[in-house]
């Protein structure tokens, strides 16, 4: 046994018929810095249902903290969980851009890298009432009037809100110009966008996947290099817009965790990946696995920080 997870909470080894038995953590805590209905929501409630069935944990609470695009959840969980082994924030590329604009005091340098997940590449679309039909609609009247388009999907300097930026810089238009309309969760920008607040919705392709298939919403364009498998979605660059950019959810544990502790979420990680509740999660969501271990997560990390910061200056959105 080897033990783990706020001071004396068990990680334990059992073993049966001499071979030893998946771990087990008990009391983890995952927090998902944004309201339900999200990407890092979705995440988080797909890691609770995954570790359970994988008997990797006995006991996974998901807790939600929105605001200012995961950063009021990320100051709580550095202020609040320091030198816990029982917590894990789901954090993403989203979360990076928001540390960037918001000039966030705490950074992903404040927390302590577990591993990187999954990527996901974002969707346009629109309720199936929309007068819009294709990507060339949108973009006929985005150049014709950039603030009669209203995007609806995350929050400010979101990969939503990036991908939006980028559409309009490669069509013609001035990124600063975009009528981008953020919200706190996937949640709220679904209420939006099949209310017909907004324009066209934009965001990952596992969250929204369901309106599709069931008819409720058209799909116009997926941000992928190239069309996924089983999935029946033009890309961006096929239908002449030269964007491809996907979004990447990754674990971040508290700074000054023992090293035991450290290890034991890696390895029960690790587990959980390799599961097959976890890589259905993956197949079905259409979600990309990316994991990484935690030191190459670690330099993933800062080179995304720099890749941010070039993107979100060219859009206008850092300084």
């Amino acid at each position: 046994m080897f033990t783990s997870l706020l001071g004396g909470a068990a990680l334990a080894l059992t073993c049966a018929a001499g071979v030893p038995a998946a771990a087990q953590v008990k009391n983890l805590e995952l927090i998902a810095p944004a309201n339900p209905g999200g990407g890092w929501d979705q995440t988080a409630r797909a890691m609770q249902s995954a570790l359970q069935q994988a008997g990797l944990a006995s006991s996974v609470q998901v807790q939600n903290i929105a605001g200012a695009g995961g950063t009021v959840g990320l100051a709580q969980f550095v202020t609040s969980k320091k030198r816990r082994g029982d917590a894990i924030l789901v954090a993403g590329q989203t979360l990076q851009g928001a540390i960037i604009t918001h000039k966030s005091p705490v950074t992903l340098n404040d927390i302590t890298p577990v591993a990187r997940l999954v990527g996901e590449y974002e969707i346009l679309f629109v309720p199936t009432n929309s007068p819009i039909t294709s990507l060339g609609d949108l973009v006929a009247k985005l150049k014709s009037d950039p603030g009669s388009v209203s995007w609806g999907g995350g929050s400010i300097a979101s990969t939503d809100h990036i991908i939006a930026g980028l559409i309009a810089k490669t069509v013609g238009v001035d990124p600063a110009k975009i009528n981008y309309i953020a919200h706190s969760g996937g949640g709220e920008a679904l209420g939006a966008i099949l209310g017909g607040h907004v324009t066209v919705g934009i965001g990952g392709y596992g969250e929204y996947q369901s309106l599709i298939t069931d008819g409720k919403a058209r799909a116009l364009a997926i941000s992928s290099e190239q069309r996924l498998p089983g999935v029946d979605i033009p890309t961006l660059k096929e239908q002449g817009v030269d964007v491809a950019f996907f979004n990447w959810r990754g674990l971040m544990a508290p700074l000054g965790i023992r090293d035991a502790d450290r290890k034991a979420l890696e390895d029960a990680i690790a587990k959980m990946v390799a599961s097959p509740a976890w890589k259905e999660t993956v197949a079905k969501r259409q979600w990309t696995d990316l994991y990484q271990p935690a030191d190459q997560f670690a330099a993933f990390i800062k080179e995304d920080r720099a890749k941010m910061e070039g993107i979100l200056t060219d859009l206008g959105l850092a300084k």
